[in-house]
């Protein structure tokens, strides 16, 4: 009866622990993808063109990719606690710095720091279920992370929008930084410390970024085989999920932006339930030995094909393509808890935050090299569907050599 108790114990500390970081997620996914349903309010409001709003949505991923090294180091050597309570503090100051912005360059500053604040959020949990779960619950927790980070880009879209002309986007980012204080008060008291015998010898580094371990990551085949698809394709997924999704839809489809927030929630339902799924296929999958690369082999080119439809169709385009898009592209998600499982648990943290850093770094330049193929491409004299279609077909061409590379690292 007692180790009944005991075991009961253990699991409702557990769901604590995996509740309290999904919020976390749930909310820096949210303020990643919020930009995509205020891109045509601040763009009237601050008249930016394409490339400022490449710019103003890709800052967010600049921070957050610049924190990554730093992030893996911290995280394996402080722990996850120690870690997202400072960072997302930074990430309550950039919001409320954000809510009063007046001019586009604090919005970027801004926009940066809630990007530092929130580089975490996901590295923090994934480090820390690396040594509080079982692996065969690992997959699921992190498939189940990026569900909630679904659910937090779905709220974004139509929730946002319908109280944009209510309370206004500065108000939304006042609540946003009340929420991560939060955030904070629950992580300070529900979230264990690292103590652990296998971790002393990394408190005792003097090391300041364990550079060593940072060169064995990225000399190692395993990541050197993913790196092009974490940066072109995932990242370049990223781009399109959290900012250019929104404008194809308006300025290319044809839809008002109410219709288009409307299609960007369906969008980001079917990923939802996408990783749900996922949940539960993936470790399935890893019990009758199907490895995440022949997942990868056989997926990630659905996503070529339903993008080649998107760019050849036009004015005749739109939710249907963007979607299957999404859906396809969650393959190379995978990538990133392969990467952290391939590693031992001393350096996963560092070998997932060098692996986001090529995520994130990836989103940022896909974001905004986009709008600058627009700005490029519109002023030559070019209509606008061809200055878009121009910029998706080098993000595909980009992606569809990423993963040549790694078919050809594979045999």
């Amino acid at each position: 009866m007692n180790n009944i108790n005991q075991n009961t114990i253990v699991f409702k500390k557990g769901v604590i622990i995996f509740l309290i970081f999904a919020f976390s997620y749930f909310t820096s996914a949210l303020i990643r993808a919020i930009t995509a349903t205020l891109s045509p309010t601040l763009t009237i409001e601050f008249e930016l063109q394409a490339r400022d709003l490449g710019l103003l949505g890709g800052r967010y991923f600049l921070g957050f990719a610049l924190m990554q090294l730093p992030n893996g180091y911290w995280l394996d050597k402080y722990g996850p606690k120690k870690v997202i309570l400072i960072l997302l503090s930074i990430a309550t100051f950039g919001c409320l710095s954000f809510s009063v912005s007046n001019s586009f360059i604090n919005l970027l500053v801004s926009r940066m720091l809630i990007g530092v604040g929130v580089a975490a959020c996901l590295m923090a949990p994934l480090t820390g279920y690396r040594k509080w779960f079982p692996i065969e619950s690992q997959q699921k927790l992190n498939s189940w992370m990026l569900m909630f980070a679904s659910f937090g880009m779905l709220v974004s879209t139509v929730p946002i929008e319908l109280l944009l002309p209510i309370i206004g986007w500065r108000w939304i980012f006042f609540g946003l930084a009340m929420i991560f204080i939060l955030l904070i008060i629950l992580i300070f008291f529900n979230i264990p410390e690292w103590e652990d015998d296998n971790f002393k010898r990394l408190k005792q580094s003097n090391s300041p970024f364990f550079l060593s371990s940072y060169s064995s990551i990225f000399k190692d085949n395993y990541f050197k085989k993913l790196a092009p698809i974490a940066f072109f394709n995932y990242g370049g997924f990223v781009a399109i999920q959290t900012l250019w999704a929104e404008p194809w839809l308006e300025k290319i489809s044809g839809l008002n932006p109410s219709q288009a927030a409307h299609g960007l929630f369906w969008m980001n339902f079917s990923m939802m339930i996408g990783f749900l799924g996922l949940g539960f296929v993936v470790p399935y999958l890893y019990k009758k030995k199907i490895s995440i690369n022949k997942i990868i082999t056989y997926f990630l080119p659905l996503s070529f094909i339903t993008l080649i439809n998107l760019i050849l169709s036009g004015h005749n385009s739109g939710i249907f393509y963007l979607t299957l898009f999404l859906i396809f592209s969650i393959s190379s998600t995978l990538g990133q808890p392969a990467v952290g499982m391939h590693f031992s648990k001393e350096i996963a943290g560092k070998a997932l935050s060098a692996f986001n850093l090529l995520i994130f770094t990836g989103a940022f330049t896909t974001q905004w090299g986009i709008g600058l193929i627009i700005d490029l491409v519109k002023s030559i004299g070019y209509s606008e569907i061809i200055a878009f279609q121009t910029s998706f077909t080098v993000l595909l061409c980009f992606c569809v050599g990423s993963y040549l590379f790694f078919l050809k690292k594979n045999n």
